[in-house]
């Protein structure tokens, strides 16, 4: 039997595949931001219509390793964005699409937080300070994704927070003060008014969005967000004021 025929068709399907993965490398991604942006394409993405930003860091000790994570179809993993130490912005997916960075999530009974958010990853391995280019750069960026998509100011949120006891990102060096008093997510400072007696704080928790069903996580990451320095496993009345105070600011809206 003549082999040729059987070596051609699996050359011809060789090249057709490399020709797709070409094609995929090339695809253009369409910029809606004024900012200076590396284009990055990665595949690992589905349509849909953003209302929240979940920012996260990449654990990573390069931007570009965490590139190579995130642009690896093996991998289905993916952001909008990825944020360098050194404040380059690198842009992943399309705003538009679903990118996979949030997993198994939940936020106010919304327990598919991919379809509804865009995903920015920073460049840190979780263990240090957030570099003050990259901060800067970020503020930068959020403004823009704000106005064009009219995030509302309580919607900007850690991975931790709609995955609590499952993510930890972005750790507690991330400078969320900073970023609410910037208008990116929202504030209490003290002193507050006591929580109503006899309100469990799961229900607290619950009336802010994080999921409950594990108590200790969802304290653990409502403090790594808004009371870092204190990471015992249950609220104090402070805290308690603090969770009533966002709650109302969260309702105003």
């Amino acid at each position: 039997m003549n082999a040729w025929p059987g070596v051609w068709m699996a050359a011809m399907r060789a090249i057709a595949a490399g020709a797709v993965l070409l094609l995929a490398a090339c695809v253009q991604l369409p910029v809606y931001t004024s900012l200076p942006v590396d284009v990055r394409p990665s595949p690992n993405f589905g349509e849909r219509r953003p209302g929240f930003v979940i920012i996260h860091h990449t654990t990573n000790d390069t931007a570009e390793r965490a590139v190579a994570t995130l642009t690896d179809p093996l991998r289905q993993v993916s952001a909008h964005y990825l944020v360098s130490r050194d404040g380059r912005i690198i842009y992943l997916v399309d705003e538009t699409m679903r990118a996979w960075h949030a997993g198994d999530s939940y936020w106010g009974g919304n327990r598919d937080i991919n379809s509804a958010s865009i995903g920015i990853e920073l460049d840190n391995n979780g263990r240090e300070p957030f570099a003050e280019p990259q901060i800067a750069a970020l503020l930068l960026l959020l403004a823009d994704v704000k106005a064009r998509w009219n995030i509302p100011t309580a919607n900007f949120l850690g991975h931790g927070d709609v995955a609590p006891g499952r993510k930890v990102d972005p750790s507690a060096w991330f400078p969320w003060q900073r970023l609410a008093a910037a208008g990116f997510g929202l504030w209490c400072d003290p002193p507050y008014d006591p929580a109503p007696a006899g309100v469990a704080d799961v229900t607290l928790l619950a009336a802010l969005g994080y999921e409950v069903a594990v108590p200790w996580s969802a304290v653990a990451a409502f403090k790594r967000h808004w009371a870092p320095a204190d990471m015992t496993e249950t609220l104090s009345e402070d805290q308690r004021g603090m969770l009533q105070c966002l709650i109302r600011l969260q309702q105003a809206g």
